[in-house]
């Protein structure tokens, strides 16, 4: 009962702390005095040692100034060469506007103090001035960031091997490479209450739809969370409908997928702190589409892309086929194979449900260990992991040898899909359709795949249709659907994307001799 009642006093309490921000707060603004402004300071950034603030003697203006800057978050070089020795090291007696010495490539001014929290707390340093009601913000950023490296998700053989890092300059600049273009428009969006994340819209102005892209604003500016953290948290809050399985917008680790989509008129978001980039509006195909896919002869192409929607129709229904065989409707079998499936059954003390659980959950604890533990240690656990016990559970007799080897293909199946999310969805469906193949056999089966085609059918991504060109009907973009045409053959862009420009381009096939 204690606990309760202080259960009830802190959700009181909390209520009416956000009553009570919800009142307007005073700004303080900038004083003239710097022992006002330090002390505001001080009040502000209590228990932060990383804080730097240093008072000096600034001899051009003939008066004191102070930087702060929080160590570990700005570029010490650039402080040091940029700002303080022009400021220490200017001449005696020669007077000049304090920001003629300041060599950093942008500086702004704040005037109060929200301001002055917000650009400390993002890398800037500031400069306060005696007897100036303003502050200078210089951009002296510079916290720990690794190099651009191979994407790791997303491997290509012929495409470009540099990914995103966790910085968003370095990630739109690998996007400006491949679309040097003024067209390519940048907006940017502020979101979170106590920690700020930098979001950038990058679209084609004269070609994305005006309509998608307000809708992507307005979903964006709706978000009220103390932080983003990275690109899939952000995906959950502005995704039609957060209940689906399946994913709504693509993520991308690599700059010329990203610019890919863009050049079809797509909408792309740069999140600040993560190495990957939301694309939307996004459809069921989009996600059996590779960017190796257009560096490959075209026949090769596609059937590769045959193979990857063949692996996602084997990765959601085939442990539900042989559940469904052996319960139900196992007079549909070959005699000389029904005889050697119950050779393998003779010891199995479980049903066909129980015994494809056990082998899919063990292959998922396989996955996830493998995942989890070091390179070099996750891929020994994998392979050997899978042999060892996938050997003894045979030989024990908990499950059959033709249960290992559905287990098995439909792993290797599940690996083919070149988008994870989309195979982790997969991954979920597939005990789903266990369950009915259980329950009602292949009856359960059909009625699974009808639900899983109306719900395709009824998402939707950005207010555009998830299961275009396939619902509603667009025979236009079946060209790389699946089948990937010859790319001189793709003159237009996607219609699902709702483009205003429809052309992409010209007629390039040379013309025949004769």
């Amino acid at each position: 009962m204690a606990m309760r009642g202080w259960l009830r006093r802190k959700k009181t309490s909390v209520k009416d702390r956000m009553s009570h921000s919800s009142e307007p707060i005073r700004v303080r603004e900038i004083s003239e005095r710097l022992s006002d402004n330090l002390a505001e300071l001080n009040a502000i950034f209590t228990l932060t040692p990383d804080l730097v603030i240093r008072t000096f003697a600034c001899k051009h203006i003939e008066d004191m100034v102070t930087l702060v800057y929080l160590n570990g978050l700005v570029d010490k070089n650039s402080i040091n060469n940029n700002v303080l020795r022009p400021l220490l090291s200017h001449p005696e007696g020669e007077k000049s506007s304090i920001l003629d010495l300041l060599s950093v490539g942008k500086i702004s001014v704040a005037y109060d103090f929200r301001k002055v929290e917000t650009e400390i707390l993002l890398g800037s340093s500031l400069l306060f001035i005696e007897g100036r009601k303003e502050v200078l913000v210089m951009q002296t950023n510079g916290w720990p960031q690794r190099s651009i490296e191979d994407p790791q998700l997303e491997a290509a053989l012929k495409g470009g091997h540099q990914g995103f890092v966790e910085t968003d300059a370095h990630n739109i600049a690998l996007i400006r490479r491949y679309i040097p273009n003024r067209e390519l428009k940048i907006k940017e969006i502020w979101l979170g209450e106590r920690g700020l994340t930098k979001l950038s819209i990058m679209y084609l102005a004269d070609v994305a739809n005006p309509e998608v892209l307000q809708e992507l604003e307005d979903r964006l500016k709706s978000i009220k969370v103390d932080a983003i953290l990275n690109a899939s948290e952000l995906e959950e809050y502005i995704e039609d409908n957060p209940f689906s399985m399946f994913p709504q917008f693509l993520t991308s680790e690599r700059p010329d997928s990203v610019s890919s989509h863009i050049l079809q008129g797509k909408i792309a978001v740069v999140v600040d702190r993560s190495p990957s980039v939301l694309i939307g509006p996004a459809t069921f195909a989009s996600f059996f589409q590779n960017v190796d896919d257009y560096g490959t002869r075209w026949p090769v192409a596609t059937f590769i892309r045959l193979l990857r929607y063949l692996a996602f129709l084997i990765a959601t229904f085939l442990p539900a086929i042989y559940i469904a065989l052996i319960s139900f409707n196992y007079e549909v079998i070959p005699l000389d194979l029904i005889l050697s499936v119950g050779e393998s059954r003779e010891r199995v003390p479980f049903p066909p449900l129980l015994e494809a659980f056990i082998m899919e959950l063990t292959l998922e604890m396989l996955r996830e260990s493998g995942i989890r533990l070091p390179a070099p240690i996750g891929q020994t656990v994998g392979i050997v992991g899978g042999i060892v016990i996938g050997q003894a559970v045979v030989q024990a007799g908990i499950v059959s040898n033709i249960m290992v080897i559905v287990v098995a293909f439909t792993a290797i199946s599940s690996f083919i899909i070149p988008n994870y999310d989309m195979a982790s969805a997969v991954r979920l469906i597939r005990f789903l359709m266990m369950i009915l193949a259980a329950m009602f056999g292949f009856v359960g089966i059909i009625v699974g795949l009808m639900a899983l085609i109306g719900h395709l059918i009824t998402l939707e991504s950005l207010g555009v249709p998830y299961g275009s060109p396939l619902a509603p009907v667009r025979f236009g973009d079946w060209k790389d659907l699946f089948i990937r045409l010859p790319l001189w053959k793709m003159k237009d862009r996607p219609l699902s994307a709702h483009t205003i420009e429809e052309e992409r381009q010209g007629d390039n096939r040379p013309k025949e001799d004769g």
